[in-house]
């Protein structure tokens, strides 16, 4: 690999989701939710962070490992998402983009492992 993480577009939309949860999460309806503020806080923040990390090894399968996490991570980010709607705390309006943005980063993140797997040598 010879690409730096900050290059990868999933790392970029990544970055573009953490700011949408963030701004998200700074109202009023979320004010004292501590603990589920700080589960998606901890979970968009491991996408980018997993992604970074696993690039610094230079080695594919060290990065699709991270990549897996970093997958995991954006689903948990849906589900919270899912969960913040559901007691009422958002409308499905409020979480739509977050919740696109998260699909299209896994979806990329799939995309990636695949390639990544194909330059892998037994």
């Amino acid at each position: 690999m010879t690409k730096s993480f900050e290059e990868f577009d999933v790392y970029k939309k990544g970055i573009v989701l953490a700011k949408l949860i963030f701004e998200f999460l700074n109202t009023k309806t979320f004010e004292k939710e501590f603990g589920f503020k700080d589960q998606i806080k901890r979970a968009v923040i491991s996408i980018t962070n997993n992604i970074a990390e696993g690039s610094e090894y230079n080695n594919n399968k060290q990065l699709i490992r991270y990549l897996k996490i970093s997958k995991g991570s954006c689903a948990e980010v849906r589900s919270m998402l899912i969960l913040s709607r559901e007691p009422g705390f958002c409308s499905q309006t409020e979480i739509e983009e977050s919740y696109k943005i998260s699909i299209e980063i896994s979806q990329n993140l799939s995309n990636f492992i695949k390639y990544l797997s194909t330059k892998i040598k037994d």
